[in-house]
């Protein structure tokens, strides 16, 4: 893999985490879903819709890119993925699969030759594709009974569907074992494909499927562009021993593209990369990585890859680096379900609980701007449950016995871990995955971090990423846990989502470890600070000072609303913002400021401004026009000069100068009301709160 200079900077500190989990018998593997975009990004595809005309074509050069680099000997499969409400399909998703060992599942025999030489083999052609199929069920030991379907959505495509099952004795212990074709009786009239969009074997007319019988077919595609293969349903060794007898039967052809519905492989015999359609994004999901040098490895490739086929891990909105609107969740779990470091350890696990619960930059600071109770990651004291239900939660986990508790763990914290509609997926810390047996892919002992969005470079993301081992590691040790959560109540919302709370916050964070040996390079931790947190204005005259940053804001939830499709959506209030102004003392001494003609009053802790940015539809207080532009100045306050005027037209590009006219600009300082925060004891001023006219 790429070692990339910046990652031997962590190299010291990642393995002496590594020696600590060692010694302590734990195994934790890292995995992730970093998300990427095209260096110009067009189309609903690429900011809204899950998928459209690009994204595949984007997903599979990325993937073949993936292999040539990283991967040579893998095999790539197309799949459906997850089908939401409003969806008329599911949503693809494309697979990477290799062996745990780093040995091919099953060697193609055109592997190693190229596409280009005029000697490479040509794809199968309509009168072999019979005999392809006879050889594969002769290898088998059952004769396939293909069945000849139309596509009317292309009719020099040709079709074959032959029903081919495996039975397994433990799941069907009256059928024989062991491989079985079945024939289907379907009237001519009848085969014909669905006309939907997506490989054959997902378009099958199952609804004629003979009774009794798996719904396993094997779909063999042939057309002017290639052929290719669907394969059915099954466990993970009869579908291995499928891909080798295809691979055997393939030479003297070109190399089928692959589909089908791979097995959840929970045992670890395979290592799984996927690409997959989100909304606005192409999401990455990681293979497990046994540490983070293996996980930070990984991320240097994307980048790599990336940058060679069209993509990367931000956009550029008009001169400014931004994110690409989605996450990069990062999963703790174990390379197996019997070696899973949580299932036998529920103290550790709480103390993790609690202590993320204690420092709110873990969950706002790596964040998307929406962070809060309507983001998709709000934090437990943020979601459905109550304060003494969590209390109540940790208190029990803390009492159980040795042994393997993943039921208890997950039936105790599952349910509390979920937003205020009760989803259990959206939470800071998410364990969907954990024990969830009512979801096909919950039983896999995963636990989810979701506050964590893409950040433009490969090494901010691997620099959270060894934060948070770092992390785990600190409270594997019992006298570094916190005995109980802290009650923030209003300032959870106000003061610590300001840039200086979320510093300071991260900094004790950093020489807590530090002092645990375990020192972390503050430096990009500092950046990505700086790029969540912009400067907005920077003033000094002398040894007075003022900075203003952008700051973050919990934005409201709105009533589901309905969308195309016939379903319904959820929407937050994005108009708001907020920025804070920290001022020192020589400031304050000697000058004041003007925000919107009247006083702004500052203490020496920090003070922060809420205010309208624009008016959405929908949007609570529509009543309420946007505040922008608005006008600050600083005025000398023992001669009632102007000191400095600016304005603020659009947060991205901060308070820019100007000039004014009106030299009474100090009378507001001298008569006008000044703004109040919107509950004593808070530091937010709310420019709502102004009057309304009339």
């Amino acid at each position: 893999m790429t070692s990339p200079p910046w990652l031997a900077g962590s190299l010291a500190v990642a393995r002496e985490i590594d020696r600590r989990l060692s010694a302590a018998g734990v195994q934790l593997t890292l995995g992730g879903e970093p998300t990427y975009v095209p260096n110009r990004p067009e189309g609903a595809e690429w900011s809204v819709a899950a998928d459209g005309p690009t994204k595949l074509g984007y997903a599979k050069a990325l993937g073949q890119e993936l292999q040539r680099r990283v991967w040579p000997e893998s095999t790539l499969i197309y799949c459906p993925g997850k089908r939401y409400d409003g969806e008329v399909n599911p949503r693809w998703a494309l697979r990477l699969i290799i062996g745990a060992n780093g040995k091919p599942i099953v060697r193609w025999p055109q592997d190693g030759g190229s596409e280009d030489d005029a000697t490479a083999p040509g794809p199968l052609l309509e009168a072999d594709a019979l005999t392809f199929l006879e050889s594969i069920g002769t290898a088998l030991g059952c004769g396939l009974r293909p069945l000849a379907l139309r596509d009317t959505l292309d009719p020099d495509r040709r079709v074959w569907a032959a029903p081919l099952c495996h039975h397994d004795l433990e799941l069907d212990p009256e059928a024989p074992p062991g491989w079985e074709a079945s024939e289907w009786p379907l009237d001519d009239s009848l085969r014909e494909l669905l006309p939907a969009a997506g490989p054959a074997g997902l378009r099958l007319p199952l609804q004629h499927f003979p009774e009794g019988v798996l719904r396993q077919v094997l779909t063999l595609e042939v057309h002017p562009g290639g052929w290719s293969l669907f394969l059915p349903p099954l466990a993970r060794e009869p579908l291995e021993q499928l891909l080798r007898l295809i691979a055997a039967a393939s030479a003297g052809h070109s190399q089928p593209a692959l589909s089908g519905v791979l097995p959840l492989d929970i045992t670890g015999h395979w290592q799984v990369l996927g690409l997959t359609a989100d909304p606005g994004v192409l999401e990455v999901n990681l293979p497990v990585c046994a540490n983070w040098e293996a996980y930070a490895g990984w991320m240097a490739e994307l980048e790599a890859a990336g940058a060679t086929v069209g993509l990367r891990s931000w956009k550029d909105d008009e001169g400014h680096v931004v994110s690409t609107g989605g996450g990069n969740h990062l999963l703790w779990g174990g390379p197996d379900l019997e070696t899973n470091p949580f299932f036998s350890r529920p103290r550790w696990l709480v103390g993790v609980l609690r202590f993320w619960q204690r420092h709110p930059s873990l969950a706002y600071l790596f964040s998307s701007p929406s962070v809060g109770p309507a983001s998709q990651a709000p934090r437990p004291d943020e979601g459905s449950a109550s304060w003494l239900d969590l209390e109540l939660a940790h208190g029990v986990l803390e009492t159980l016995p040795e042994g393997d508790q993943r039921v208890l763990i997950s039936e105790t914290l599952r349910h509390l871990h979920a937003d205020r509609s009760g989803n259990t997926h959206r939470s800071e810390i998410s364990l969907d995955k954990f024990w969830n047996p009512a979801w096909a892919a919950g039983c896999q002992g995963l636990i989810e971090f979701r506050a964590i969005e893409t950040l433009p470079t490969a090494e901010a993301m691997a620099t959270i990423a060894l934060l948070w081992s770092a992390l785990a590691v600190h409270l594997l040790e019992p006298r570094n846990r916190p005995e109980a959560m802290q009650p923030f109540g209003p300032r959870l919302h106000d003061e610590t989502m300001l840039p200086s709370a979320l510093l300071a916050d991260l900094e004790g964070l950093l020489a807590r470890l530090a002092a645990d040996g375990l020192r972390l390079d503050p430096k990009p931790f500092r950046t990505i600070w700086e790029s969540h947190c912009p400067r907005l204005l920077a003033w000094q005259q002398g040894a007075a000072t003022l900075e203003i940053r952008r700051a973050r804001e919990a934005w409201p939830l709105l009533c589901d609303t309905p969308v195309e499709g016939g379903s319904t959506s959820r929407f937050v209030d994005s108009s708001l913002r907020r920025f804070e102004l920290i001022s020192n003392g020589a400031f304050r001494e000697r000058f004041g400021v003007v925000l919107n003609g009247r006083p702004l009053h500052l203490g020496a802790g920090p003070v922060a401004v809420r205010y309208r940015q624009d008016q959405l539809y929908p949007c609570l207080h529509p009543a309420i026009a946007p505040h922008l532009p608005l006008a600050l100045s600083i005025l000398d306050t023992a001669t009632t000069t102007l000191a400095g005027h600016w304005t603020l037209t659009c947060e991205r590009d901060g308070f820019k100068s100007a000039a004014i006219a009106d030299p009474a600009i100090a009378i507001p300082w001298l008569s006008a009301a000044p703004w109040r925060v919107a509950n004593p004891g808070e530091v937010t001023v709310d420019l709502r709160l102004e009057p309304l006219p009339g």
